[in-house]
């Protein structure tokens, strides 16, 4: 008796090819909890405060979490819509084909 694969939920996350497991972890710690840092991140069990900060510029620079201070993140409506499924991150600019950040959201004030 051969063992039958599951079947593929038409509704899972589509992440991107640049896109590491982490990243659905932070994205979730940041629509749970509000705006983290990297070493909260690392606190709520997410990623060390190290990677967290690099995954979370990437993060950025793909639209799917912003910046609103140095150090200081917050997730879009893309990373939420990303979280509930409802959009194809590989549909996202490639964080290593933006060139700068966006603003900072202290900036745009």
């Amino acid at each position: 008796m051969s063992a039958v694969p599951p079947l593929m939920n038409e509704n899972m996350r589509e992440p991107a090819d640049w896109m590491v497991a982490v990243d659905d972890r932070i994205l979730e710690l940041v629509k749970e909890h509000g705006n983290l840092t990297p070493r909260a991140i690392d606190e709520f069990g997410g990623t060390s405060s190290d990677h967290a900060s690099r995954r979370a510029g990437k993060l950025v620079k793909a639209g799917l979490l912003y910046r609103i201070t140095r150090g200081l993140y917050g997730i879009t409506d893309e990373g939420v819509a990303y979280l509930n499924e409802e959009l194809d991150a590989s549909n996202l600019p490639h964080p290593d084909d933006v060139d700068e950040f966006p603003p900072d959201e202290v900036d745009k004030v």
